[in-house]
């Protein structure tokens, strides 16, 4: 890729001597070994040093050229041992750049950045030392102050590819793919047809959800290097996010085929062999990867799903604990002084808090399991999200409910994440504690405030209220699968009902869809799940796809019809239309042609059935 490089006759330049003779005589060699090291002939050229230092032994273009030569023979302790002599006698900005580059190699990170910065301090203009000054910084962690070495580059040396390359690289670190995409596009201008250029802006294109042009740019990569495992790997990735699995699966093979341990490959192989429900060979490949890199983190939580999906909850819920993992922690998880409680020994007289660190739908679900740990003579303070704060407060059990954010929580003894709880409990798929309603009860206040908002907006003339939810959180890792846009539920609305919204934040497209449509929008005045769950209150029946008001509706015991994408979330289990988390719950679910019109249509016939009273 093209970047600056330094010249090869950098070596040359005045002497430093008092004595012309040995001067003159130094600096002959010195060219000759110069032109030696030109011409690939390195034992010559270190021999003409050799000569030039016995001539004058603090020769500094010999001294320099011997730093060279020992850093193009891989010798870096000697190459930092020649070019530091070199600069201890006379700073220049060719001495200092070849005790970075060798002090780089050395993994010495910090003593490279100060010779590099001392270069640019004295030839400002010099581009080679600007970028490896930025490399210096990146390889120091200083991703924002490298980004501003690699910016010098390009103002002093616009046509420099790698240094837009290393913006774009950096960018995409740094969660910025907007910004490193045109970086890449730059890359690719100055340097078309390179594959790493290629398969980098493809991660960028990846990060923004543009799949189909991640695929295209990962294809010319792997066209330009066939033989990359890495490439083969990248267009299985995108061909997985477009719910191609069929046609991932044999790029993932290629990968393994060239690489048959690259990990990655086999896990992402497992993920898509468990999107078309080959389960048991998903299950296979992670063990493959257990057996090859024992302590990998993502194959074991991976497979804690297949295992809790098919009702393995004993193994399950034991391998989701490797979230604890210092990779895997959750981010929003605090690091407590005092010891998690998993289950072992206890608690009675003790204080416990309960963390929520998940989604609001699991907070919801295994909100269940709090009067549990009160019943065994816990005192339990409940940290959660601060939407679901003001209704979890009046949950049976909970000594006190705080927002998870405030900045001080209240003393206890002992913590524990509410996901672990199931875990903690030893539950099993014929011990789930289903009893609902579990929420607490609606403030009737509220409930009444709604009824008289709906009867505003519907009249008098009472017909079954339907809640209608049709997408989660699209910042949820799987939300690809388990929303549906709200054109595929407009089915539904010519069925009799009255459709209320209970779909928050919707996306532009459904927002200005939802407009048009018959369906009452009253979701300005969901200010918390409080009021969702008075407003619930008031509906005859709630469809869901898999979101925290599908948890909300069956934890509050309400009739609640959930739709569910090919391979769902591991509560739902498989094959089955009953919950048994949710009694009140009832599940429709898409077929191998994940098809959302196909599930709408047999919520369509049920509704045709349905009386209002369930």
């Amino acid at each position: 890729m093209d970047r600056p490089e330094r010249r090869a006759d950098d070596a040359q330049g005045s002497n430093q001597t008092s004595n012309q003779c040995s001067d003159t005589s130094a600096a002959s060699f010195c060219d000759a070994g110069i032109h030696h090291m030109q011409a690939g002939r390195h034992l010559e050229a270190q021999l003409c040093c050799r000569q030039a230092l016995a001539a004058d032994p603090d020769h500094l273009e010999t001294l320099h050229l011997m730093g060279l030569l020992s850093l193009q023979a891989r010798q870096y302790d000697h190459a930092i041992a020649w070019t530091a002599r070199a600069n201890q006698q006379d700073l220049k900005t060719d001495y200092l750049h070849s005790l970075g580059t060798a002090l780089e190699q050395q993994g010495l990170h910090q003593e490279a950045f100060k010779a590099f910065d001392s270069g640019v301090q004295l030839k400002p203009a010099d581009a080679e030392l600007w970028f490896s000054h930025g490399n210096a910084l990146a390889n120091l962690g200083r991703p924002a102050d490298a980004l501003a070495s690699y910016e010098r580059v390009c103002a002093l040396r616009p046509e420099v590819a790698d240094a837009a390359f290393r913006r774009g690289l950096l960018l995409l670190a740094l969660k910025r793919p907007e910004e490193a995409l045109s970086w890449f596009n730059r890359a690719d201008e100055l340097f078309p047809n390179h594959a790493s250029i290629l398969a980098q802006r493809a991660l960028a294109l990846h990060e923004l959800r543009r799949f189909e042009e991640a695929l295209a740019d990962n294809r010319r990569a792997h066209a330009l290097n066939p033989d990359s495992a890495e490439f083969c790997n990248n267009i299985g990735a995108c061909l997985q996010w477009l719910r191609r699995d069929d046609e991932a699966l044999p790029w993932f093979d290629k990968a393994l085929g060239l690489q048959p341990a690259f990990v990655r490959a086999l896990i992402n192989k497992a993920s898509s062999l468990f999107q078309i429900r080959r389960i048991d060979e998903a299950a296979a490949v992670y063990r493959q990867v257990q057996a090859i890199d024992p302590g990998n983190a993502d194959a074991e939580w991976n497979l804690s799903f297949l295992q809790l999906l098919t009702g393995d909850f004993e193994a399950g819920w034991a391998a989701r604990e490797v979230r604890w993992n210092a990779h895997m922690r959750p981010a929003n998880y605090p690091h407590f002084a005092a010891p998690m409680w998993r289950g072992e020994g206890g608690i009675e007289g003790k204080t416990i808090l309960v963390f929520a660190d998940e989604g609001f739908g699991d907070t919801i679900q295994y909100a269940r399991y709090v009067p549990m740990l009160a019943a065994r003579g816990a005192r339990v303070i409940l940290a959660v999200q601060e939407a679901l704060q003001p209704l979890l407060s009046g949950l049976a059990g909970v000594a006190q409910c705080v927002p998870r954010s405030m900045p001080s929580l209240p003393a206890f003894d002992m913590h524990c994440s509410i996901c672990s709880l199931p875990h903690a409990f030893g539950t099993r798929l014929d011990s789930i504690p289903a009893a609902t309603p579990y929420m607490p009860a609606t403030p009737q206040e509220r409930v009444q405030a709604w009824e008289v908002r709906l009867r505003e907006r519907l009249g008098a003339d009472r017909k079954p209220r339907i809640g209608l939810t049709w997408a989660g959180n699209p910042q949820q890792a799987n939300d690809h699968n388990r929303s549906a846009p709200l054109r595929s539920m407009l089915r539904l609305l010519d069925t009799g009902f009255d459709f209320i919204s209970l779909q928050k934040a919707a996306k532009p497209d459904d927002k200005a869809l939802l407009e048009q449509t018959d369906i009452v929008d009253l979701t300005a005045h969901l200010t918390d799940f409080t009021e969702t769950a008075a407003l619930a209150s008031c509906l005859d029946l709630v469809i869901s796809v898999d979101t925290s008001v599908a948890h909300l509706c069956g934890a509050l015991g309400r009739p609640t019809w959930v739709l569910l994408s090919y391979v769902p979330d591991h509560r739902w289990l498989l094959d089955r239309d009953d919950c048994p988390w949710y009694p009140t719950a009832r599940l429709f679910r898409q077929s191998a042609a994940r098809d959302w019109t196909e599930v709408v249509e047999n919520v369509r016939r049920e509704l045709a059935r349905f009386d209002g009273r369930r």
